[in-house]
């Protein structure tokens, strides 16, 4: 029988290994010397809570499902009805076209059609491949329209280092400030994250905190990346997650309100975005691209083992 998420590529190198599915070009899993560092899905079944989808034309929540721009007016499907808003874009459910596929390497591509969520035309290129550093995600889209359109990326994966809950683990997040979740989503604040419960600026134990939470104001190493680290304390493993400078906002999530109650704090999803929840009702760091101009950005996931 077919894969609910159609066609599966395996990618392989230096001890790693990553599955991609056709559908929504998602990463179903990722392993590094035959272990997980995923809480992903099998290959019976489909994508639940975001796990490795790609979320464009924006990420995260929209309120209402609807927003403005340059006169034209949206709204798109309330896919998340108990919150009423529209969650993670539009191409998570689509079939993506094979680009390329080689031993450590596949490219999918698909392309966003105008229409009533979206009126604007943008073709999308994602590239996973795998070597000694790692699985590196690098992502391409074009405005293909003859206007300017806007434009959002996120991933969701969701990281483990095989323990029973996230609890037990050490987590960093190199940000100084967070999204303040009280406030109109037109008119987005941002909050120092010292003196709160979501200063993980330095590593320290995620305990019983509940996450879901928009980071922002990263700081970035000499290379420009950002990095994100889960660390099981006396077991010498860790899992790092670095963005590049394409990325300014990392979402956190403990995954305390998944839909399988025996996956919730079992992963902690760590989400390189390019733009806050809301940004096509608020503006924050929209990506607005010209007509035939393309943007770039990458990502990748590490493991290590310290001796």
């Amino acid at each position: 029988m077919r894969p609910p998420s159609g066609e599966q590529y395996t990618i392989a190198a230096d001890g790693g290994r990553a599955r991609i599915t056709q559908v929504g070009a998602t990463l179903r899993s990722f392993a590094v010397d035959g272990v997980d560092v995923l809480d992903g899905f099998p290959r019976d079944e489909r994508s639940t809570d975001g796990r490795g989808q790609v979320l464009a034309p924006w990420p995260n929540r929209l309120t209402d499902g609807s927003y403005s721009y340059a006169g034209r007016r949206c709204q798109a499907p309330l896919n998340e009805p108990s919150r009423h808003d529209a969650i993670h874009g539009l191409v998570r459910w689509l079939d993506w076209s094979l680009v390329a596929y080689e031993s450590a390497r596949v490219t999918l591509s698909c392309s966003v059609r105008p229409q009533p969520a979206y009126e604007w035309q943008l073709d999308l290129e994602i590239s996973y491949s795998v070597d000694a550093s790692g699985l590196t995600v690098s992502m391409a889209a074009v405005n293909m329209d003859d206007e300017p359109a806007p434009f959002g990326v996120g991933f969701h994966p969701y990281l483990t280092l095989g323990t029973a809950a996230v609890d037990e683990l050490d987590l960093t997040v190199p940000a100084a400030a967070f999204l303040d979740p009280d406030v109109p989503a037109e008119t987005p604040r941002m909050l120092p994250v010292t003196g709160t419960p979501k200063d993980f600026m330095a590593p320290r134990a995620i305990a019983s905190t509940k996450l879901d939470t928009a980071f922002g104001e990263l700081a970035r190493g000499a290379d420009g990346r950002a990095v994100a680290v889960l660390h099981a304390p006396g077991t010498h493993r860790s899992v790092e997650l670095w963005v590049d400078e394409g990325y300014r906002y990392l979402m956190v999530y403990t995954a305390d309100e998944v839909g399988q109650v025996d996956r919730r704090r079992r992963g902690i999803a760590i989400e390189p975005m390019t733009c806050p929840p809301d940004a096509f009702r608020s503006g924050v760091d929209l990506i607005e691209l010209p007509p035939g101009a393309a943007w770039r950005g990458s990502w990748g996931l590490r493991s290590k083992r310290e001796s």
